[in-house]
């Protein structure tokens, strides 16, 4: 039986939607509350029982290496002034028994592309993949779900969710035979409404089987010159059984503004130190 282990987090994008805060400064890095988003889902991926840690990132983001390593400077400041709490925060960002590799993808060519940059160090075992936009709320680890399943089905499983069918250009948009998790029988990238095969979208959780790497190097570009993920799955669904999961958790999408607000919001409230505080506040509005 084999279990996941390695984790993907495709960091190279552009963070377009969020200029000027993304002109220096990584999205990943725009913080909830006191996070930022790249440290969720380190959270999420070391709560899945994951030990390596496999950033692709790309120009202007050594802030997620420097955010991942060891601050001398901070660290020794924090010990001088007594403020022990705050330096092991600093210092448990990452456990001890993790490691963070990073891979610069040269050219944003699609996420497609961006998982194929993980070849050279995932080799053929199964591998998930976190996409730090898609921040999710849930008593349980999504990726912590999803690993459990994989390691019951052994095969490769999307994380899904419906969403409102004028939306399905904004996915990869997948048909199930209705079972729960779903043999996936299509997946499309990005249909039309009145294309879309459902209503179903693939969000940005994934645990993907290491024979998806020869698929992707077959992937034909598309528009953008962009290699597509979801060509790679479809590709993948001929040889093997591929599963949706219905993940159970608050999805929010931290790639818009309107979600990464409500993911401000949603996280504020219940925060230890300021929720009650800021609930307070948002009643008085």
């Amino acid at each position: 039986m084999k279990r996941v282990r390695k984790c993907v987090f495709p960091v190279a994008g552009m963070g377009s939607r969020f200029l000027p805060a993304t002109k220096a400064s990584p999205k990943e890095m725009m913080p909830v509350v006191d996070k930022p988003l790249i440290q969720y889902a380190v959270e999420e991926a070391v709560a899945a029982g994951i030990t390596d840690m496999i950033f692709i990132t790309g120009r202007n983001k050594r802030t997620i290496e420097d955010h991942f390593d060891k601050a001398y400077e901070v660290e020794a400041e924090l010990a001088a002034r007594g403020k022990l709490d705050l330096l092991e925060l600093v210092q448990g960002i990452v456990p001890k028994h993790i490691n963070c590799i990073y891979i610069r993808q040269p050219e944003a060519l699609g996420l497609g592309h961006a998982v194929l940059c993980a070849e050279p160090v995932v080799g053929d075992e199964p591998f998930a993949v976190i996409l730090a936009d898609d921040l999710i709320d849930a008593e349980s680890p999504v990726l912590e779900q999803m690993a459990q399943m994989y390691e019951q089905h052994q095969c490769t499983i999307l994380g899904v969710e419906e969403v409102a069918r004028e939306n399905t250009r904004q996915y990869g948009i997948v048909k199930t035979d209705g079972g729960e998790p779903g043999v996936v029988s299509a997946i499309v990238e990005k249909p039309q409404p009145r294309d879309a095969p459902s209503t179903l979208a693939v969000v940005g959780r994934y645990i993907l089987s290491g024979r998806i790497f020869s698929h992707l190097q077959k992937v034909q570009a598309g528009a953008g010159g962009e290699i597509q993920l979801t060509d790679g799955i479809a590709a993948l669904m001929r040889d093997e059984k591929v599963l949706a999961y219905r993940f159970k958790g608050t999805r929010y999408d931290c790639g818009s503004k309107l979600g990464y607000l409500q993911a401000m919001v949603a996280y504020g409230k219940k925060h230890p130190e300021v929720g009650a505080d800021f609930s307070a506040y948002l009643k008085s509005l």
